[in-house]
């Protein structure tokens, strides 16, 4: 059976309005006990509402497909804003270290508002990298250019060949390359 380009675009439309609908019902039967959920995990109620709505967010983005699914709306909820909170957590934690080393410092020597806003991104984007990758990738990255140790002082602390720390570390290169230029085609 073939459809018109009008058919297609109707049924496209029609999913959609669908989708968003669901998203609509999911927020208007469980916003409130979400932004109370993140208020006692957070402790503020201004923090809980930027997160709920972060959440509610990450389902507009996420796949719809996953929606339709979902049998505790709930759980699911809790699962995506939990994973908001660690990461609003370990962003206040990098910015807590970040002013802390620039305590000290001479006025002339520190960086300006917009450098500072810069470098907090560009950590929270290592950050994001670094946790996605395993445990021994990570400790071979860090190793590698935190501590400067060779291949074969790495693979010896992490029990691992020479040639996998290789295979780590050009993962990590990979991963970064991709985060800052895009897929590699």
């Amino acid at each position: 059976m073939c459809r018109s380009a009008g058919q297609i675009f109707s049924f496209c439309l029609g999913r959609f309005v669908s989708e968003a609908s669901n998203v609509a019902e999911l927020y208007n039967e469980h916003h409130r006990w979400l932004l109370g959920w993140l208020r006692h995990k957070l402790g503020c109620q201004q923090q809980a509402a930027d997160l709920a709505q972060d959440t509610f967010l990450r389902i507009l983005g996420s796949r719809r497909e996953q929606l339709s699914r979902v049998r505790e709306p709930r759980a699911y909820l809790t699962t995506i804003a939990h994973g908001l909170v660690i990461d609003h957590y370990r962003r206040r934690e990098l910015e807590r270290a970040w002013r802390e080393s620039l305590i000290g410092e001479e006025e002339a020597t520190a960086p300006s508002p917009e450098q500072r806003q810069l470098v907090l991104e560009a950590l929270m984007e290592v950050d994001r990298l670094l946790d996605g990758l395993s445990a021994k990738a990570r400790a071979a990255w860090l190793f590698s250019r935190l501590d400067g140790l060779t291949h074969a002082e790495i693979a010896s602390r992490l029990g691992v060949s020479v040639s996998r720390v290789r295979q780590y570390l050009t993962k990590v290169a990979r991963q970064c390359y991709e985060l800052r230029y895009g897929t590699a085609e």
